[in-house]
């Protein structure tokens, strides 16, 4: 049995440079996210088994939260104490992680969905393991 729960997110201050992307946790450390992030539609869906965290800015993209989908490797009180949210899913399930902002679980692979129509600031997703790491923003469709 897992000893890892739904933890709910603490703002974080965010930084958007040209190099990448830096989220500062509320223990004074910082994650840095290298590169821009391709730009994707709507929607990302993560290869099967990445580990992905989702962030979303506030309309100043100065704040935001960080959530890690599916984590089960990082301790409750790591993640509590860091103010990054966690959220738990079984296959085919979905949650919503802001409004307008949601994530599914498809068969060891992470959806995100945003509906802009809800959703302010950006949403980026990070997906990564020992053999890389991927970077998208979620836009709203051209029409």
């Amino acid at each position: 049995m897992s000893n890892r729960s739904d933890i709910a997110p603490d703002t974080l201050s965010v930084e958007l440079t040209e190099d990448g992307i830096a989220v500062e946790y509320l223990d004074g450390r910082t994650a840095f996210y290298r590169g821009v992030p391709a730009k994707a539609e709507e929607s990302v869906q993560t290869a099967p088994g990445k580990d992905t965290h989702v962030l979303i800015t506030d309309e100043t993209e100065t704040s935001g939260i960080l959530v890690y989908v599916n984590d089960l490797r990082t301790h409750d009180d790591i993640i509590e104490s860091s103010g990054v949210g966690r959220v738990l899913l079984d296959d085919g399930t979905e949650d919503e992680l802001f409004p307008g902002v949601t994530v599914r679980d498809r068969q060891m692979r992470v959806e995100v969905d945003v509906d802009f129509d809800v959703a302010d600031g950006r949403v980026f997703v990070f997906e990564e393991d020992d053999m890389g790491e991927r970077s998208y923003e979620i836009v709203a469709a051209e029409e």
